[in-house]
């Protein structure tokens, strides 16, 4: 098994990257994230690999960080999602929107992703939920995994009342503003409310 490959960055696309390691060049699938982290490197990278081994293919798939692996290969684990929809979600979301967006239960911003359609959002919300505590929220190993999920759907709420805010066209900065000063007041505002409160104060 391939736990990472370091060698120097030969070749970049939004996909794949290549990486030489000892006169070898190695063909590395990517998500979006990945490419972005590697981008305007130079010399020596170091990713984390991943194999996929069918009777017609060995694909090899890399990540900049160890977390982006676990949750690509903790995906998998659902059934219908493969290694191309995994790695389509990490491309349209971090490795922490996503675990934001499995704790809170938040299955219309999943189902934005192309792709993924209600039955999808249901079952990685359903089958992850308990797994991706400890490996998004490390510091938080321990603790009561509800009072975690209460906060990042705070976070959700401000999110999509913000978004809804700017399209009416208020300004981000002040809007994000009034949005953490009603949620802090009550946290369990639905977006509704904090859209209409913020209407009033904006």
């Amino acid at each position: 098994m391939i736990e990472y490959l370091k060698g120097e960055l030969t070749d970049l696309q939004p996909a794949e990257a290549v990486i030489e390691c000892h006169g070898v060049g190695y063909g590395v699938g990517i998500t979006l994230n990945t490419f972005s982290a590697l981008q305007g490197k130079e010399g020596v990278v170091k990713l984390y690999i991943s194999e996929s081994i069918r009777e017609d293919a060995y694909q090899l798939w890399g990540f900049a960080t160890k977390a982006e692996r676990e949750i690509f290969l903790l995906l998998q684990t659902v059934s219908g999602i493969g290694a191309a929809t995994s790695r389509m979600i990490l491309s349209a979301l971090s490795t922490q929107e996503l675990a934001d967006i499995i704790l809170s239960g938040n299955e219309k911003m999943l189902k934005s992703v192309k792709g993924i359609g209600p039955k999808a959002a249901q079952r990685i919300i359903v089958e992850l939920q308990d797994k991706v505590t400890t490996l998004a929220y490390p510091k938080y190993e321990g603790k009561n995994a509800d009072s975690i999920a209460n906060n990042t759907k705070s976070n959700v709420v401000m999110e999509e009342a913000s978004a809804a805010l700017t399209m009416l066209g208020f300004s981000p900065a002040p809007v994000r503003k009034v949005a953490q000063k009603i949620l802090s007041e009550e946290p369990d505002a639905p977006v509704e409310r904090v859209i209409k409160l913020a209407l009033k104060m904006l």
